[in-house]
């Protein structure tokens, strides 16, 4: 219990969670359900335009934060959260409402939910029994964020161009999918040494 307080004395010591970074991680999570709710509709080029427009707010909310020097507590566990909601809402919403030319099998949105639940009970594990105020992201995690976020685009433009090729999906959702088995790996070495 000691060290969930020293979680949100860190979080509640922010000189303030009103930056533009934070206002910008914020906007990713809300754009999520928006992602999802243009791709109910079969609104591809909104869907797109709306998931590129969160992926972009990835990119530069760190450089905000880092640029202006507002960079809290907050911001840092709010971002990991905001990625996971907007790819796993993204790609639920392509396994359930996909397009003709390709879908994300039912197996593969399984194993990301399941590696996110095992990295979120291995976080809260360290963050409770070891008193880190927060779990650093390894670079294998950020290149499987960037890798996912680039397969997504992939098939919105593969759904506007009419491009019909099974082979490239399957080894585009192959190779997501291994650098996120991979980051999986080097996250629970991380927690077996911490």
């Amino acid at each position: 219990m000691k060290s969930q307080h020293i979680i949100w004395r860190h979080i509640f010591a922010d000189k303030t969670w009103l930056t533009p970074s934070n206002g910008l991680t914020l906007s990713r999570l809300l754009l999520a359900p928006v992602v999802v709710w243009f791709l109910y509709l079969g609104a591809w080029p909104q869907a797109f335009i709306t998931f590129v427009g969160a992926a972009a707010t990835d990119l530069l909310d760190g450089h905000l934060a880092r640029a202006f020097d507002g960079q809290t507590h907050l911001g840092r566990l709010l971002d990991p959260i905001a990625d996971k909601v907007l790819l796993l809402s993204s790609f639920g919403a392509l396994s359930f409402f996909h397009g003709p030319l390709f879908h994300v099998p039912g197996w593969f949105l399984l194993a990301l939910v399941a590696r996110e639940c095992f990295m979120i009970m291995g976080s809260v594990f360290l963050i409770t029994h070891h008193r880190i105020a927060q779990v650093q992201p390894l670079l294998a995690g950020k290149l499987s964020t960037c890798l996912q976020i680039l397969f997504i685009a992939w098939l919105f433009i593969s759904y506007f161009a009419g491009w019909h090729v099974p082979v490239l999906n399957n080894i585009g959702l192959a190779l997501v999918g291994a650098c996120t088995f991979i980051s999986l790996g080097q996250y629970a070495l991380h927690m077996l040494k911490a």
